[in-house]
Formats: C-alpha cells, sequence, structure tokens
C-alpha cells in the first residue's frame, strides 16, 4: 500500500482543484460552458506530473518506468473518480437545473441525458490521464541512448 500513497494522494490533491475550479467558474456562471473544461487538462497534468516527480524523488535508483506509469495512472484516476462523483451529486442534488441548461447548450430536444454526460465525464478524465501519463513519462524515464564515457 506504500507504493499507492503518494499518487492516492496526489489524487485526491487533483480532484480537490479540480471541484474548486469547477466551482468557481459555477459562481461565476461559466461551468455551462465546456470550453472552459480544457483548463481541467492542465490541472490533471499537474498533478499527474507532479506525482511522478515526487514518486521518482522518494523511489531514487528503484524508479522505472512502469512504477512511474503506474504511479502517473493512479493519481488520474483518483482524482477523475472523484471529480465524477462530485459533478454527479452537483448536478443532481445541488443544483438541479445544471444538466438542463447545458442540455440547451448542445442538444435541444433530448432529455433524461445524464448517464450519457456523467460518462463522458469519467471518459474524458481517464483518457487525459492516460495520454498525460504517457506524454509525461518520456521525460522521466531513463535513456538507454547515453554514451557511457570511459
Amino acid at each position: 500500500m506504500t507504493n499507492y500513497a503518494i499518487p492516492v494522494r496526489f489524487g485526491l490533491a487533483t480532484s480537490g482543484c479540480l471541484i474548486a475550479y469547477f466551482l468557481i467558474l459555477s459562481l461565476f456562471d461559466m461551468h455551462t460552458n465546456v470550453f472552459y473544461s480544457l483548463f481541467n487538462g492542465v490541472i490533471t497534468g499537474f498533478g499527474i506530473y507532479e506525482a511522478i516527480k515526487v514518486f521518482r524523488l522518494r523511489l531514487g535508483a528503484g524508479f522505472d518506468y512502469s512504477k512511474g506509469f503506474t504511479a502517473g495512472i493512479v493519481t488520474g484516476f483518483v482524482a477523475t473518480l472523484i471529480f465524477t462523483f462530485f459533478f454527479a451529486f452537483y448536478s443532481t442534488e445541488i443544483s438541479q437545473d445544471f444538466l438542463q441548461n447545458l442540455s440547451t447548450v448542445f442538444f435541444k430536444d433530448f432529455q433524461n441525458f445524464e448517464g450519457i454526460v456523467f460518462f463522458t465525464v469519467a471518459i474524458m478524465g481517464f483518457a487525459t490521464s492516460v495520454v498525460l501519463t504517457l506524454t509525461f513519462m518520456q521525460l522521466f524515464k531513463s535513456s538507454n541512448n547515453l554514451k557511457k564515457s570511459s
């Protein structure tokens, strides 16, 4: 379990940042504009990058690609799951007209699409986590192409 402590901690922090960003957008009534959700990728990316970096510092010589990849995926998936649950709670319990306002932006005659929205939020988060983890691991992996000096 100690191998997952850092990624879970960073996943919790990342989800907190995602929730805070969403609530700040909702204060200004900008949370129905999906283009602001592009910044979620920046927040998630920062959390994954920092988790891998700290994980690498903690493991030292024991760090390899698979451990770093696992740290990034766990961080992103924890953040995505928590944010998706928050999003579902917010849109069904706190602001019941949120999904109706969101549906008027995209679907003129489409009703009862809550499940599709929650599924889309989760899939977007998971896909972002995988892509960003693969990208950041290119920075953190050890290179086999270095020349050995004699």
